[in-house]
């Protein structure tokens, strides 16, 4: 892969360490969903180890089909070798639950999967896509990533979102500029039980309103299958609209949603966040993921 443009004398050196940190774990599987900061990890940890690097990715309900294509692609792409993993959260009655921790049964999950096939895939490390402004928001996926002992290369190279876009566009990845994207259970509001079905028709309704052009939305899923649908500010009048309001109104009716409310206050990662009790928040903290 051709470099795009040059780097500056600061990111150079934490590309540098970044490089130092995989080649010294020896071996690893990167948890690779396919998204920009994981598939940083990929490449590195492609280039510096070859064959002694695998991507591993999660094969559930809650991933949208579309993520999973282009993981396989992506890997293909960086030329890692990369595995699907089916996962089983959503027999977890912890997980399907909702109150605010799925995140942490859900990394659970998928980290004791791919503990079980280090052996096979010859490496003894796992490694995540976490940079370091993910220790500033509530994430208690990184406790159980502490309990398995993933290794989170980023954050230990200083890396930033924006440090990781600037990297992935040096190295060509055609995601450099992808929006966030996390899994279709986020989309469901704490107390809102998880279901295969429910997921199904978030990622459907989403398909719809990315077909208009919208690069980033959710479709929030409340308490009384209520959808709280989020776009850009700027997407909003287009989306009120009286043809494309009532086709939106229409289409996520067909899905099953009873009601249908667009956000005036436009899209914003981690809203559902708000809705988390304190003290949830405060037993799955992490002291910067340790």
């Amino acid at each position: 892969m051709l470099a795009l443009e040059p780097l500056s004398p600061e990111l150079t050196a934490k590309l540098d360490r970044l490089m130092e940190i995989v080649r010294s774990l020896k071996g690893v599987a990167v948890a690779f969903s396919g998204g920009i900061d994981s598939t940083l990890v990929a490449r590195v940890a492609y280039q510096v180890l070859s064959g002694r690097a695998v991507a591993v990715t999660a094969d559930s309900p809650s991933v949208p089909r579309a993520e999973i294509a282009e993981a396989q692609a992506l890997a293909g792409q960086i030329g890692i070798r990369h595995l699907l993993v089916k996962t089983d959260e959503f027999s977890d009655a912890d997980y399907v639950r909702n109150d605010g921790a799925r995140c942490y049964f859900c990394k659970d999950e998928l980290y004791s999967r791919i503990e079980t096939l280090l052996p096979e895939l010859g490496v003894e490390v796992i490694c995540s896509g976490a940079n370091l402004d993910d220790q500033g928001d509530y994430r208690p996926g990184l406790k159980a990533a502490a309990e398995h002992r993933v290794r989170h290369p980023l954050q230990d190279a200083g890396l930033t979102k924006a440090d990781v876009r600037a990297l992935a566009k040096h190295f060509g990845l055609p995601t450099w500029d992808k929006p966030a994207s996390p899994c279709l259970s986020s989309r469901l509001a704490p107390g809102v039980q998880v279901t295969p079905e429910r997921t199904g028709r978030v990622e459907q309704a989403e398909a719809w309103l990315k077909q208009l052009g919208l690069r980033q939305c959710r479709v929030r899923l409340h308490e009384g299958e209520l959808a709280r649908v989020e776009a850009p500010l700027s997407a909003l009048p287009r989306l009120a609209e009286p043809d494309v309001r009532e086709a939106l109104v229409a289409r996520l009716k067909e899905l099953g949603f009873k009601y249908v409310t667009l956000d005036l206050e436009g899209f914003r990662s981690g809203s559902l966040n708000d809705l988390v009790d304190v003290n949830m928040k405060r037993l799955y903290a992490t002291e910067s993921a340790s």
